[in-house]
């Protein structure tokens, strides 16, 4: 029987479908990269993500089809996850909701919002009848198109979280009160980063909607754990290959092949022929035994280092009752 389940496992069917993969795992690594400004620099848990790539996507195909460049109408989708993010700052700043009802209540405010946008509960974007800036149907441009995407994101931020706002917001995110104390306005900081991440997570949303050929108002459902273990991911192998020379540059820059490598274990589940009904069940098991890895690797160092303790004292104890019966 297993013999059997092995030998109808084709090798050929994963490879072709290795650069498909390789694809939506970009376009998702800049949602992750987005993600991250709130997850990670803003230690903000935004769930206003899932509402949000939804909404590029239904702005990005609405737009297309009604006759506008697929550039402009990928520039208004961002946009419209700024706004989506600023709706859920001014939640927080403002109403003093905490992070995650704030995040949900815009989330669940935007499935009718992109209900309205789409007029329906999908649209289809056709390839044939729109130039696109990437599509399913040429891979290669595909990966190309989100490959680029990724780079000026990577490129973007760490330059503009290099700069004085920019470290106002690390700083917000890294210690509140002190920052405060220093004169930084922390509302307004958090205002910009959701802003920004929520912008950058919508773009993405046009990207995938252009990628797919249709917009859907439950698109992004899900998006926060794909975003999440895309960032796990790409933390956990960017700190095993580069260890203590990993610096923001390269964080990013992992983070966005975080979500490659995720899509590409996703596609190993579905070669195996798993039942697709449990994809989610797999991102969930992926996703923890990432986030375990590091804990149980600091876990093991301490033990070792406790050890090591012991037996030095130990050995300690010992030389020390030698001298003593020598004397």
């Amino acid at each position: 029987m297993l013999m059997s389940y092995f030998a109808s496992l084709n090798p050929a069917s994963f490879f072709n479908a290795l650069p498909s993969n390789i694809a939506q795992g970009l376009i998702w690594g800049v949602m992750a990269l987005g993600l991250y400004i709130t997850f990670r620099l803003l230690d903000f848990a935004d769930l206003t993500v899932d509402g949000s790539m939804a909404t590029g996507g239904a702005v990005t195909v609405v737009l297309t089809t009604n006759g506008w460049h697929i550039w402009a109408a990928l520039l208004v989708a961002t946009l419209a996850g700024v706004c989506a993010g600023l709706v859920t700052g001014l939640f927080h700043t403002k109403l003093g909701i905490p992070p995650i009802l704030s995040g949900i209540l815009t989330q669940i405010a935007l499935y009718s919002v992109n209900l309205h946008i789409i007029g329906s509960a999908n649209k289809a974007l056709s390839v044939d009848k729109y130039h696109l800036i990437l599509s399913s149907r040429n891979i290669t441009r595909a990966i190309i198109a989100a490959a680029l995407f990724c780079v000026v994101v990577i490129a973007i931020m760490y330059w503009y979280f290099g700069t004085e706002q920019g470290s106002a917001i690390r700083a917000t995110g890294c210690n509140p009160a002190m920052s405060k104390a220093q004169g930084i306005n922390i509302q307004n900081m958090k205002l910009i980063a959701l802003c920004i991440s929520n912008g950058i997570v919508a773009m993405s949303g046009g990207l995938l909607s252009q990628y797919s050929g249709f917009a859907d108002v439950n698109m992004g459902r899900g998006a926060i754990v794909i975003g999440l273990a895309a960032i796990i991911i790409g933390e956990v192998i960017g700190d095993a290959v580069l260890g203590k020379h990993m610096d923001f540059k390269g964080r990013l820059t992992f983070v966005a092949l975080g979500g490659v490598i995720y899509y590409i274990v996703i596609g190993i589940v579905i070669w195996l022929k798993m039942d697709s009904n449990d994809l989610k069940l797999f991102t969930a098991i992926i996703v923890a035994i990432f986030l375990a890895v590091p804990y149980l690797k600091a876990q093991s160092k301490n033990s070792f280092r406790r050890a090591a303790k012991r037996g030095a004292m130990m050995k300690v104890s010992q030389d020390s009752s030698a001298n003593g019966k020598e004397v």
